[in-house]
């Protein structure tokens, strides 16, 4: 009977597939536990809300100022709370399985962006131009978040009294690359590395966002196939960079 070694290179492919399966198992179950937590989360954070604004309408006449303001701070931590299960959920629901990139309109999926984003557009009187867009492969909900974040942070990182966006695209190596251009403030380029991190705000509260949105953009940009980058200079405005293969 023999007792031969197995071969060193089927067993490191063995071990190799054995860690993958393990891996993406892994990565199911956290999905499912993100999701889960999410949804048991936002009933509790909608009965705050509810009973909040409830009890505004029915004792705001008797409410001193001091409680006024503590009900305003609690609704507005309810939903800030709310923005970020949001957020967490997008941004690990980037590594679900099932959606295959596929020939992907940008002209489209930027009119879809400008719809949501109208209600901003209108309230800070922003300018959105911008040039004819390509197809791309990719996915439409997925490209369409990408694309209405960018241009709600053009928005509000842009000049304070008339904020300007600007969406281009250029041929690159074989794909696409949609810019995404503002005129605000710019940022140091010591700092724009953390940009893409999750979490890591460059600034504080004056400003809305949850910390998560330009990681979701990037991860969501990767999980295409595509790459993400951004070029400013202080004083000259940002612009964001996707670049995904041409359809």
């Amino acid at each position: 009977m023999s007792n031969a070694n197995p071969n060193p290179e089927v067993e490191i492919e063995r071990l190799h597939l054995e860690m993958q399966r393990q891996l993406e198992r892994a990565n199911a179950e956290f999905e499912e536990f993100v999701s889960m937590a999410a949804h048991n989360l936002r009933e509790p954070l909608r009965d705050v809300a509810a009973f909040s604004e409830l009890l505004a309408e029915t004792y705001g006449g008797r409410l001193d100022s001091d409680a006024v303001v503590f009900l305003e701070r609690i609704q507005q931590g309810a939903a800030r709370i709310q923005s970020v299960l949001s957020a967490v959920v997008d941004y690990w629901a980037t590594n679900a399985g099932g959606r295959q990139p596929s020939r992907t309109d940008m002209e489209a999926v930027l009119c879809q962006a400008l719809l949501r984003a109208d209600a901003q557009i209108a309230a800070r009187g922003a300018a959105v131009t911008h040039d004819v867009l390509p197809a791309v492969v990719g996915d439409f909900e997925i490209l369409t978040k990408v694309l209405h974040h960018l241009i709600q942070n053009a928005i509000a990182y842009g000049d304070a009294t008339s904020p300007r966006v600007h969406i281009s695209s250029m041929r690159v190596d074989g794909g696409w690359q949609i810019s995404v251009r503002d005129n605000g403030a710019g940022i140091a380029r010591e700092f724009q590395d953390r940009l893409f991190c999750a979490f890591r705000r460059l600034h504080g509260r004056e400003y809305p966002g949850n910390g998560l949105g330009l990681a979701f953009c990037k991860k969501a940009v990767e999980g295409l196939g595509g790459r993400m980058s951004v070029e400013s200079t202080p004083g000259s405005g940002s612009t964001f960079h996707l670049t995904l293969p041409a359809a």
